[in-house]
C-alpha cells in the first residue's frame, strides 16, 4: 500500500460535517482530496498583488 493509499485510508473516516453530505465512496473521495492538496503544494498559484485601492 502506497503512502497516498495509507493517507486516504486515514482520511476516509468522515468528519461530522462530511457525514451529512452522505458520501457513497469516502475512500475514493479522500484520495481525490489528497491528490488535489498535493498538487496545490507542488504547484502553488502565483501570488496576486493588490493595489492600495483594491485593498480598501
Amino acid at each position: 500500500m502506497g503512502d497516498l493509499e495509507k493517507r486516504a485510508e486515514t482520511r476516509a473516516h468522515l468528519l461530522p460535517e462530511e457525514e451529512h453530505a452522505d458520501s457513497d465512496a469516502p475512500r475514493d473521495q479522500a484520495r481525490e482530496v489528497l491528490k488535489e492538496s498535493e498538487e496545490r503544494i507542488e504547484r502553488p498559484e502565483p501570488e496576486q498583488q493588490r493595489t492600495p485601492e483594491e485593498s480598501a
